[in-house]
């Protein structure tokens, strides 16, 4: 099951209002330019902002998300046109080999369960080259980042585009660690209500570093996300 905030069409549009400018990114188009890659598979690209910054660069890319709604978002922005959109997870890839394959914005929680996870690390594996990188974040867990998924920290309003003014706001719904749940509450200005329910698996950097070497990787380095010091891992690992 896909989370509704990026398959229902009327959430999907929603998200790149409300995630803003994604400076994020921009530490993830430098780690990209830094090992070379000519051709990028974005893992969970959502609405397909980094997959069109990469291929503005002139990068052979790939985005492949399970949401169909949010894929709709991406291919409508200029300059999708330049990239392969899949539907799907990475289990079902075609055939690929690509120099790096990148999960941003903690697309590695959403795998709550070992099997989904490992499985999806042996299939990132087997789309890339001998020698070609996967890049993934993940938050650090005793930063506890969930105390602030709260009303109270989350109530935004804010103008979406052809929609209106959208209200939104999270709900911490249960912590049973590793796992976190939460719920998305929207606003919309039609009056609908429109909730979304996720599940995050907030996993040690130590369990981290042993999924991705059980699955055939080596990890080269374990860095900072430069927008969040101290709260992210940031993985970069190479398969061997």
């Amino acid at each position: 099951m896909v989370d509704a905030i990026f398959d229902d069409p009327r959430l999907a549009v929603l998200y790149d209002t409300f995630e803003g400018p994604r400076d994020d990114l921009d530490a993830y188009l430098a780690l990209i330019d830094e090992l070379g890659a000519g051709s990028v598979l974005d893992v969970g690209c959502g609405t397909g902002t980094f997959a069109c910054l990469l291929a503005a660069r002139g990068l052979d890319v790939i985005g492949v998300d399970p949401a169909g709604a949010s894929l709709d978002v991406a291919r409508a922005k200029p300059g999708a046109a330049a990239v392969r959109w899949l539907l799907g997870d990475a289990t079902a890839l075609p055939p690929l080999q690509v120099d790096a394959a990148i999960m941003t914005a903690n697309v590695a929680q959403v795998f709550v369960t070992d099997e989904e996870w490992r499985a999806t690390l042996q299939a990132v594996r087997a789309a890339l080259r001998p020698g070609g990188h996967l890049v993934l974040e993940t938050r650090v867990p005793a930063r506890r980042a969930w105390e602030r998924w709260t009303r109270e920290h989350t109530l935004e309003r804010k103008e979406v585009l052809g929609v209106g003014v959208v209200e939104t706001w999270c709900d911490l719904l249960d912590v049973a660690p590793p796992l976190v749940t939460f719920r998305w509450t929207n606003v919309l200005p039609t009056g609908d209500v429109v909730t979304s329910d996720s599940t995050l698996r907030f996993r040690e950097r130590a369990e981290v570093d042993a999924d991705l070497r059980e699955a055939g990787f080596a990890v080269d380095s374990v860095r900072d996300a430069p927008d969040r010091p101290g709260a992210e891992h940031v993985f970069v690992a190479r398969r061997v």
